[in-house]
């Protein structure tokens, strides 16, 4: 698994380096919002934190260039939706070249079934509307881990906070 991660780690190292070469942040808006690297070895931390191999079938809502849904899948069964084409096409093309097993969808997680995962992660670029709440509180089967505490939900119950490089992740539940 070490030697997995240390893989995805190499290739997002080197895709953000040419975008900072080409005087690109690996961050910065999309069609449907804002987009922002995570960083690798606190994804995995928190993974191993939470001991996501408990877990049966993950998901990552707005999962950009797909990194966190790759490291997931080291753990568990795992997908990722996407909106951006662009970088949904760098997700599949680095799994596809690491030979992962993550579903990327292509797509508005709005409009995508969410009862087959038994947990969630987002990271949310602006408030949990009505929508994205409601469809939550009808779909969701398990639990939903928000990274930040700059938008959480209103209506559902707060568990435990992780604290990954002062970055809090918190799980939550319908309570």
């Amino acid at each position: 698994m070490e030697q997995k991660f240390q893989q995805i780690k190499k290739e997002y190292d080197l895709f953000y380096n040419s975008l900072l070469r080409k005087g690109q942040l690996p961050m910065g808006d999309t069609d449907a919002g804002f987009w922002g690297a995570s960083v690798s070895e606190d994804v995995f931390e928190f993974f191993r934190k939470i001991k996501l191999q408990n877990f049966r079938h993950f998901i990552d809502l707005g999962s950009g260039d797909g990194k966190v849904a790759l490291i997931a899948s080291l753990f568990t069964k795992s997908a990722g939706i996407e909106f951006d084409d662009d970088l949904h096409r760098k997700a599949v093309e680095i799994r596809d070249r690491l030979k992962l097993k993550a579903e990327l969808v292509k797509g508005d997680f709005l409009k995508h079934d969410l009862s087959k995962y038994d947990i969630l992660f987002i990271n949310p670029d602006k408030s949990f509307n009505k929508g994205l709440e409601k469809k939550l509180r009808k779909e969701m089967k398990g639990v939903l881990f928000v990274y930040n505490m700059i938008y959480m939900p209103d209506s559902m119950k707060k568990g435990k906070t992780y604290w990954i490089s002062s970055v809090p992740i918190t799980k939550y539940t319908m309570g």
